[in-house]
């Protein structure tokens, strides 16, 4: 059976390598796909359960009923900014559809601090799954485009 993760955010689908930060570019955290966004609402990718908010705001990890583990990790050295231009709409233990919001970045903010706004989707155990049906580069539309599958 396989998960379909579709986009969190409207933007620019990248792979990770193409990622600026080492961690990510190189799966240390795990397989997925990265979006530069253009639009600031971040929504579920998947239907599940929240099982991690990042006190800063900047990091999002939730479980699938497949026990998928995703981390949707919004910019890169965003914790630096210590929740500045970060709302969360969502608490651990939260369940969640594909589309519920769940946080929204100040994309001007992050601008401003030097800050890179892409945003990476991680499947975490992603040793236990093989991806598939990644998205190719180009735009992805939030709660609409599938950027990969997981089985």
């Amino acid at each position: 059976m396989s998960t379909n993760i579709y986009a969190p955010l409207s933007g620019k689908a990248i792979q990770l390598d193409e990622v600026n930060d080492p961690v990510f570019a190189k799966k240390m955290l795990g397989d997925g796909m990265a979006i530069i966004p253009e639009s600031s609402v971040v929504c579920s990718p998947v239907n599940g359960k929240i099982t991690m908010l990042a006190e800063t705001k900047h990091a999002i990890g939730l479980v699938t009923e497949e026990g998928v583990e995703i981390l949707i990790h919004i910019g890169i050295d965003t914790v630096t900014l210590k929740g500045t231009g970060f709302k969360s709409f969502v608490t651990d233990g939260d369940q969640v559809e594909v589309g519920t919001p769940l946080a929204e970045v100040d994309l001007a903010t992050l601008k401003e601090h030097a800050l890179d706004s892409t945003t990476m989707i991680i499947v975490t155990n992603s040793k236990e799954f093989t991806i598939d049906q990644r998205a190719e580069k180009g735009i992805v539309v939030n709660q609409t485009d599938q950027v990969f599958s997981v089985y």
